[in-house]
């Protein structure tokens, strides 16, 4: 099984070959903790979660390290603090645990290392230091920046000249600095902000610097990824590999790199301004009220892992209510297909070898609906639940002894007989028969997902036998 990524830096989908099969390290840039981490801030966690699963699966999961840090220092987490009064150290930690709760809500595995900005300070300084002395940095009026003329490669990963950034730029350029687009390094700090001592003055460090020396710190001067969303490919990735390959030439700092494209709500960029704003705990904690069904219903975590997987990650993704309604449907078709299945089996080669394909989730999803189409023994539906498991969907579902002791396979049975009969009714018209059948099975506890289209039905921990016996 061989894997392919595209690389952005290439602009080519290349054949991965890891630096140490016994090590493979992969760095993605994490949130800046200050709020809730909304649906965009989501897609990259669910998009490297599923290439970390990957990577695990083909080297073994202790061969492959992966880093995601914390920014927790930083111009909108000081902003949070005087705008609520509350201390630093509680909005960042807050946050943290509020990110790793809705990340694990979507299926998310936990990276190997979660470092946050402040515990690598020292290491930051020293970096500056040794740019400085190599004379890719320079100090002015209290701000140490990097010297972007100082690296000839500089505009490689987006593409752009230097020339083309200082033309396109639009912010006030402070008068320190000697080119437009040097960008900083430490800056100072008054008394009511964060610092640290440095040979420079009281300060604290500029956002690009973190992530170099976090990944140099725990993966080395060379590694094999570096991942994030396509908005951070400029400045942040340029500004990082020009910072990092002069700050260590003997290495070459990320070998792949890898952006996923952004995401829109109902075919527009998210904004509260139009009321299409969510944060992944809105979803997963939205009433069903039918004002709030305007925009998007409630969702679990698996729903919108699965609507992610809909799209390439190298596409615009748009979500929609249509493609909700579409992902709810095919996740209550699945679950009640494995109800007692187990997750130990190793997972379908097609699907695998479909996410070696730079990550062909789209793929991915046709070659499941066949497969449950054809589950018709146990060996396929635990071969299925554990391709889904593989995938981060449906880790949280009742399985194997469980749900056979629960309901037994006879309720399931039973019930896929009355929901043909629903369905057959709807589709003939006969609605007295339909409004039967659908008012008994809801008194009975089960729940039902109605569309114009068919009818799915998911289990509930209400479920009554006798009254679904009574509706034979």
């Amino acid at each position: 099984m061989t894997i392919k990524l595209h690389n952005t830096l290439s602009r080519k989908v290349e054949e991965f070959t890891p630096i140490d099969p016994t090590n493979v390290r992969m760095y993605v840039c994490g949130p800046t903790v200050y709020d809730r981490a909304h649906l965009g801030n989501a897609r990259p966690v669910v998009v490297f979660d599923t290439l970390f699963r990957l990577l695990r699966y083909k080297y073994g999961p202790d061969h492959v390290t992966y880093v995601r840090n914390f920014t927790d220092v930083d111009d909108k987490i000081n902003a949070k603090a005087a705008e609520t009064g509350r201390t630093i150290g509680e909005i960042t930690e807050e946050t943290i645990q509020w990110y790793h709760a809705d990340m694990d809500a979507l299926g998310t595995l936990r990276p190997t290392h979660e470092p946050r900005a402040t515990g690598f300070i020292p290491q930051m300084v020293a970096m500056i230091e040794g740019l400085i002395a190599s004379g890719h940095a320079y100090e002015a009026e209290g701000h140490v920046l990097f010297a972007v003329d100082s690296y000839t490669k500089y505009g490689r990963l987006s593409g752009r000249t230097v020339d083309d950034m200082i033309a396109g730029a639009r912010v006030e350029v402070a008068p320190y600095k000697r080119n437009p687009m040097d960008f900083v390094l430490w800056k100072p700090s008054s008394d009511d902000l964060p610092g640290w001592d440095s040979p420079w003055g009281r300060g604290r460090p500029g956002w690009h610097i973190e992530c170099s020396a976090m990944s140099y710190e725990l993966l080395g001067a060379t590694f094999d990824i570096h991942a994030g969303g396509l908005d951070l490919q400029f400045p942040h990735h340029e500004n990082e590999i020009a910072q990092s390959c002069c700050a260590h030439p003997e290495g070459g700092f990320a070998k792949v790199w890898m952006h996923n494209e952004m995401l829109q709500v109902e075919g527009k960029k998210m904004s509260k301004s139009l009321g299409n704003f969510f944060t992944v705990r809105d979803l997963l904690e939205a009433p069903d009220t039918p004002q709030r069904n305007e925009a998007l219903p409630r969702m679990t975590g698996d729903e919108i892992r699965l609507a992610f997987m809909m799209t390439h990650y190298r596409k615009p993704m748009d979500l929609t209510a249509s493609r909700v309604g579409e992902v709810k449907s095919t996740l209550a078709k699945w679950q009640r297909l494995t109800d007692g299945a187990e997750t130990a089996y190793r997972p379908n080669l097609k699907v695998v070898e479909a996410l070696s394909d730079d990550l062909n989730t789209p793929l991915v999803l046709q070659i499941l609906h066949q497969l449950a189409a054809e589950v018709q023994t146990s060996d396929q539906r635990n071969m299925f639940r554990s391709t889904l498991n593989f995938l981060g969907i449906g880790q949280n579902w009742r399985s194997g002894v469980t749900v056979a002791v629960e309901h037994g396979f006879a309720v399931v049975d039973l019930l896929n007989e009355l929901v043909d009969r629903l369905r057959a009714a709807r589709l003939a018209a006969q609605w007295d028969i339909a409004d039967a059948l659908r008012d008994g099975l809801k008194a009975a506890g089960v729940n039902l997902i109605i569309s114009r289209d068919t009818v799915e039905w998911e289990h509930s921990p209400d479920l009554d036998r006798s009254k679904l016996e009574a509706l034979k």
